[in-house]
C-alpha cells in the first residue's frame, strides 16, 4: 500500500509519495509550472487514481486539468471544464474546491468556484454542468465575497443519500436533499460578530467544514471566530471553542474512521492571522470538542506563518493520518492522528492545498 500527497501552490504541483511508513516521503515535481493550484482532488475510485487540478493560468485563465498517471501527462477539455451558461452573464474566477464523490457514484465529481456556485460532473471531472438551484438562490446576489473571493469552498456529499452540503465565503451553509435544488440556509448557532445583531440566516464566514466518521449528520465548523459542531446536519451549532487558545483558524478536519474526533489549526485574531506565540500547533479532539489536547512534536517553534482552509486534510490510514502545509512552503506528515510530525517538503510556494490518498 503506498500513499500519495498532492500539494497545490501558488507556483505549481507537487507530488509526495510514501511506500511504506508515512513518514518518509519522495517528492515529485513540479507540475504546471508556475501556475497557481488551489484545488486538488484525489479520485481512486477508478482503475488508475486520477489527479485532478483547478489552475489559473494567468493570461488564459483558470480551468480544470487532470493526470491519470501521476503527473506525466495532463489533459483538460479545449472549451474548459467549467464554464458558465451564457445566460448568468458569468465568468470562472477560480476553482476553490475538487470533490470526488463516493464510490457509489463513480464518474461524479463536485467542483466549488468563485463567484459563488457548485458544478457537477458525471465522466470524472472532465466537464462539469452549473448547479442552477444553488446558482438562482435568491440569496445568491447578496453573498458577499470573503477576504480570498466569493468562493463555495466546502462540498460535503452524503456517503448515503443524495443530500448536499456547501459552505462558502461569506454565505454560510447550505443544504440541498437532493444535491441540485431546494438549496437552505443552515447557521442557526454560528456567529457572525462582524455583521449587526440579531445573528442573520445567512452571511456566516464559515472556513471549513468536515464531517465525523460515526455520523454523516454531525458536522464540525472552523468559523471566521468560532469552532462549531452540528449534530443534526448543520440545522443547529453549538460552539466547541472551549480550551482552544484562540477560535480563529481555516482549516477543520475529522477523521474518517474514529468517531469524534477532529483537528483544527488555531490563529490569533483576524488582523494576525499567527499561531499564537508564534507555535504552529495542531488541536485535536477525542469527543467531538468536548475537550482538546495541543500537538506540536515535530513542527516548528518560533513559526509565524498560517495554515489556510484547503492546506491541511487527513487520510484514510489506520491510524488517521493528517497533513498541514504552510504558507511558507513547508509540509508536514503525521502517521499517528497528530501525535508526531515529519517534513514531507521545504521552501515550496505558499501551500493552498494538500490532498491525501491511498494507492492500491
Amino acid at each position: 500500500m503506498a500513499d500519495l500527497l498532492a500539494i497545490g501552490t501558488r507556483k505549481g504541483l507537487w507530488l509526495a509519495r510514501s511506500d511504506d511508513d508515512r513518514r518518509t516521503w519522495t517528492l515529485d515535481g513540479p507540475h504546471l509550472v508556475a501556475q497557481e493550484v488551489a484545488a486538488v482532488g484525489l479520485d481512486v475510485r477508478g482503475a488508475a487514481p486520477r489527479v485532478l487540478a483547478g489552475v489559473q493560468y494567468g493570461h488564459w485563465g483558470p480551468t480544470v486539468t487532470w493526470s491519470d498517471d501521476l503527473g506525466r501527462i495532463w489533459s483538460e477539455t479545449d472549451e474548459g471544464a467549467i464554464r458558465f451558461p451564457a445566460d448568468t452573464g458569468a465568468a470562472l474566477a477560480r476553482v476553490w474546491q475538487l470533490r470526488p464523490d463516493v464510490a457509489a457514484r463513480p464518474g461524479v465529481v463536485w467542483a466549488g468556484c468563485e463567484p459563488h456556485s457548485l458544478w457537477r460532473s458525471e465522466d470524472g471531472g472532465e466537464s462539469f454542468a452549473l448547479v442552477r438551484g444553488l446558482w438562482d438562490h435568491p440569496h445568491r446576489p447578496t453573498w458577499e465575497p470573503g477576504g480570498g473571493g466569493g468562493a463555495v469552498h466546502t462540498v460535503l456529499p452524503h456517503p448515503t443519500a443524495d443530500r448536499v452540503v456547501v459552505a462558502m465565503s461569506a454565505g454560510g451553509v447550505y443544504a440541498s436533499e437532493d444535491g441540485r435544488d431546494g438549496w437552505a440556509p443552515r447557521n442557526s448557532g454560528i456567529t457572525a460578530p462582524f455583521l449587526p445583531e440579531p445573528a442573520p440566516e445567512y452571511g456566516q464566514c464559515v472556513h471549513k467544514v468536515a464531517p465525523d466518521a460515526g455520523d454523516p449528520d454531525r458536522l464540525y465548523a472552523q468559523n471566521h471566530f468560532g469552532v462549531f459542531r452540528s449534530d443534526d446536519a448543520g440545522v443547529g451549532w453549538t460552539s466547541i471553542a472551549a480550551g482552544l487558545p484562540a477560535d480563529f483558524g481555516f482549516p477543520v478536519l475529522a477523521s474518517p474512521r474514529t468517531p469524534g474526533t477532529a483537528w483544527v489549526v488555531p490563529l490569533v485574531a483576524d488582523a494576525d492571522r499567527t499561531p499564537p506565540g508564534g507555535r504552529l500547533r495542531v488541536h485535536r479532539t477525542r469527543d467531538a470538542g468536548q475537550s482538546w489536547t495541543e500537538l506540536g512534536a515535530g513542527l516548528p517553534e518560533a513559526s509565524w506563518t498560517a495554515v489556510l482552509r484547503d492546506a491541511a486534510c487527513v487520510d484514510e490510514g489506520d491510524p488517521t493520518g493528517v497533513y498541514v502545509g504552510t504558507r511558507d512552503g513547508c509540509v508536514y506528515a503525521s502517521a499517528d492522528e497528530g501525535d508526531t510530525f515529519t517534513t514531507v517538503a521545504q521552501h515550496l510556494p505558499d501551500v493552498l492545498c494538500v490532498r491525501a490518498a491511498r494507492l492500491p
